[in-house]
């Protein structure tokens, strides 16, 4: 906490946010990929949709900005759940080419719909002030405005979890048949799951908008999705800390090797067969099993 409360004066904060959407983004997906054992090819569709909407709020209907981001916030909650309603049914890979359908209608309506600008997207985006308070035109401000609604989404994600609702996702994720054998209606559980999924990855996506001012196009399509997932796998799918590390690790590795001549893909696609050849559990996941190890022999 001490670290992220005074990393601004450090670090440049428009990264320091980036890192911090992506968290929240990534944390949003490992809650329906690690505890719910959906994987989900889609959430680009309630991320970038979510920005559009910010952007779009933000700058032509004037919203303040908790407003410009209760509607985002709104708008992907409402699209996970028709998204959540009509995949749920289905399973593994036909699960995943689902939603990776239904996201592709998303990135085509961003192309071809005049409020979001097409290929240019919508830029100059007001960040405006909060509460009619804090100056959120001073990037240091907007950074605390960020770490607090990615903390508040995270303890969310926490929250659920530990709860009841979180146990019997669990139950479902490691025996779906046990689980429909004790009364349990699974479907109705992921739906749930899927919801607030998309409703946090939208959380993620309208702060990023606001930050950068701007919604483009690549937060909608499907590589948006494939590398968030990649983040969660990186970090160590089903944990709480793993999909933060994997999202950092990213985002950070893409920000230093933009300025190094390399192909930033290739490397992390290289880096990311290492890791599954080795760390098969992800980072954090590896690190937890050694120090458990350790303990034990100890």
């Amino acid at each position: 906490a001490a670290a992220a409360l005074a990393a601004p004066f450090f670090v440049y904060p428009l990264f320091l946010m980036k890192i911090l959407c992506f968290v929240l983004f990534a944390s949003a997906v490992n809650l329906v990929l690690g505890f719910a054992g959906l994987l989900s090819l889609g959430h680009a569709a309630f991320f970038g949709g979510a920005a559009y909407v910010a952007a779009h709020s933000a700058k032509v209907w004037g919203f303040p900005f908790e407003l410009a981001i209760l509607s985002a916030v709104a708008f992907s909650t409402a699209l996970g759940f028709v998204f959540g309603f009509l995949a749920i049914r289905r399973q593994g890979i036909y699960f995943a080419m689902v939603t990776l359908a239904l996201a592709q209608m998303i990135y085509f309506l961003a192309i071809q719909m005049p409020f979001t600008g097409g290929e240019d997207g919508i830029t100059a985006v007001p960040r405006g002030m909060l509460f009619g308070v804090l100056d959120l035109r001073n990037s240091v401000t907007m950074y605390y405005v960020v770490l607090a609604l990615t903390a508040l989404g995270l303890l969310v994600i926490w929250r659920a979890v530990h709860s009841p609702f979180g146990h019997v996702l669990a139950a479902i994720r490691e025996n779906e048949a046990r689980a429909i054998s004790l009364g349990l209606q699974p479907n109705r559980y992921k739906l749930i799951a899927f919801t607030l999924s998309a409703g946090l990855s939208g959380l993620a996506g309208a702060l990023k908008a606001i930050s950068f001012q701007v919604a483009s196009l690549i937060d909608v399509t499907w590589h948006m999705s494939g590398e968030v997932v990649l983040m969660t796998l990186l970090g160590g799918m089903g944990t709480l800390v793993g999909p933060g590390i994997g999202a950092a690790f990213v985002v950070s590795l893409e920000h230093y090797l933009a300025t190094s001549g390399l192909p930033i893909t290739f490397m992390i696609g290289l880096i990311f067969m290492v890791c599954v050849m080795l760390f098969r559990k992800g980072i954090y996941g590896e690190l937890r099993e050694w120090y458990r190890r350790r303990s034990n022999r100890a």
